[in-house]
């Protein structure tokens, strides 16, 4: 398991911020660059894979008679 896959999505996504602002400025060497941007590749990953789970977490409240909550239930359901 790579350091990445561990990150929070608000570390990777700084950091992924940080890594696209070094390849925008254009001033690091072309090897440099070519780990920068496998390195911002595995965050893009890792920023979707979060944000997937909490996607999955997402439940939509269920309403009873009166406006009265019953409950949860998945938000796709």
């Amino acid at each position: 398991m790579s350091d990445v896959d561990k990150m929070s999505f608000e570390d990777a996504i700084k950091e992924l911020e940080t890594v696209v602002g070094q390849l925008e400025r254009g001033d690091v060497a072309l090897d440099e660059s070519i780990a920068l941007y496998e390195r911002g590749a595995a965050l893009k990953a890792r920023c979707e894979a979060k944000l997937k789970e909490a996607e999955e977490k997402v439940a939509k409240l269920t309403l009873g008679e009166g406006g009265v909550p019953q409950g949860t239930a998945p938000l796709d359901g």
